[in-house]
């Protein structure tokens, strides 16, 4: 019996972008459904009616909420189809999981604070605490080609989505990441050679565009 696999998801959605590239690192065939948030769908409330967000991984009738938990799923499930997302050590799993929960809590909630709020002392706020964020997961870098070490992994995977919006982020807080995070910078440049990243990422122009709309609609300046 063949496999069914159905994301409910958003372009825009970096964390939506997380199952896009799991899946394409597997080699799984699925069915995207773009969702519309200002009028979900029946089945995005029936899969999760808890949070009622994307992205959802509907596998075979059960759905899987929240990307990380995603992504963890997707490895696990299809652990016999190449490459490993996760680690293999239990140390270097757990330090994978404390760093994409730290991206998280952290830049996701520095890169709202630059781009949904009007400017002034929370947006300067959030640009000082987005640049810190990243410094510390340059450092977590150091000088390999990926988080994983010559591998990419779970945490190339929950950061780089979040270059998708690095251009909002730079045009609405007026900073440039590179001047802060050049080896950051040239690691995202890396992972966006692989095809896998490449074509689950949202055009940083079309993030851009949809990000000017919301701002105009939600009254940011």
């Amino acid at each position: 019996m063949a496999e069914e696999v159905i994301l409910l998801d958003l372009y825009y959605s970096m964390f939506g972008m997380r199952a896009r590239i799991a899946l394409a690192e597997k080699g799984i065939e699925y069915e995207y459904r773009e969702e519309n948030l200002a009028d979900k769908s029946p089945l995005l409330l029936e899969m999760n009616p808890v949070h009622k967000k994307i992205p959802v991984l509907i596998h075979n009738g059960k759905p899987v909420c929240e990307s990380l938990l995603i992504v963890q799923y997707i490895d696990e499930v299809w652990k016999d189809k190449s490459p490993p997302i996760l680690p293999s050590h239990p140390f270097a799993r757990a330090k994978a999981r404390f760093w994409a929960d730290f991206v998280d809590k952290k830049v996701y909630d520095a890169g709202r604070r630059i781009v949904w709020l009007k400017t002034g002392e929370e947006q300067e706020t959030g640009k000082k605490d987005m640049i810190d964020a990243l410094k510390l997961l340059e450092s977590e870098l150091g000088d390999d080609s990926y988080f994983g070490g010559e591998n990419f992994g779970f945490l190339d995977i929950a950061l780089v989505t979040y270059y998708s919006w690095f251009h909002a982020y730079e045009v609405c807080g007026k900073l440039s990441f590179e001047d802060h995070c050049p080896k950051l910078i040239a690691w995202a440049k890396r992972c966006m050679e692989k095809e896998t990243v490449s074509k689950s990422l949202a055009d940083q122009n079309k993030v851009y565009e949809f990000v000017l709309l919301l701002r105009k609609k939600y009254g940011a300046k």
